[in-house]
Order: C-alpha cells, then structure tokens, then sequence
C-alpha cells in the first residue's frame, strides 16, 4: 500500500506545476525564435543549442536579453492575426466594400437617402 503524506501531495502538485510552467516557457520562447525573421540561422541553432544543454540558464538570458522584443512580436502577432479575422468576418458578413458601396448607391438612387447622408455612408465604408 502507498501511503502519501498530505505534505509529499503539495509537493508533488507544486513541482508539477512549475514543470508545466517551465515547459510553457520553453515552448514560448522556440515559437518566438522561430517567428523572429530578423534573427539568423546559426543564432537560432545557437539558442536551440543551449536550450538544450543549459536550459534553465538559457531561458533566463533568453527572457532578459530578448523579452521587449519577444512581447512586441506576439502583439505584432496577435495584431495581424486579428486583422486577418475582422476581414474574413466582414467580407463573408456584409459582402465586402463594394457590396455596401452598391448598396448604399441604390438607396441614393432610390431617394432614401440625401446626397449628404450617401457621401458620410460612402467615407464610412471607404474608411
């Protein structure tokens, strides 16, 4: 029978837990080293290398050294990411630009709407 003290239990959980940050750190800076184009190859095989021998270390010289740059490329990232989405989303929702541009076009034709509210809808659309 295994008997586990209540304190060898939160041992166990806070090991575990700093292993998984440990890992999501890792994994964090190789996409990142990965997704930098500025950085070159050999350097990449370089941080790859001492990731792998010194790993702890590395990650520490890695967060200091690289850390502004490291969080401006995820929002770069992210920016571009969410960019690409609100462009799926608008052209499969609203049909696109000219969609609404020939939408509001016929409204003006049609007399539903004055000359000034088609040229404030037409930058809206435009913009």
């Amino acid at each position: 029978m295994l008997a586990v003290s209540f304190w060898q239990a939160i041992w166990l959980v806070f090991v575990s837990f700093m292993f998984i940050a440990y890992l999501m750190v890792l994994f964090s800076i190789l996409v990142d080293l990965f997704g930098d184009h500025e950085t070159g190859g050999f350097a990449k095989a370089i941080w790859v290398v001492a990731l792998l021998f010194l790993p702890v270390l590395t990650a520490l010289v890695y967060l200091i050294a690289r850390g502004g740059g490291m969080a401006k490329r995820t929002a770069a990232r992210q920016a571009a990411a969410q960019q690409e989405v609100d462009t799926y989303i608008r052209d499969v929702a609203g049909g696109g630009v000219a969609s609404e541009l020939s939408r509001a076009a016929e409204l003006h034709d049609k007399g539903k709407i004055s000359d000034a509210e088609y040229a404030a809808l037409k930058s809206k659309i435009m913009a």
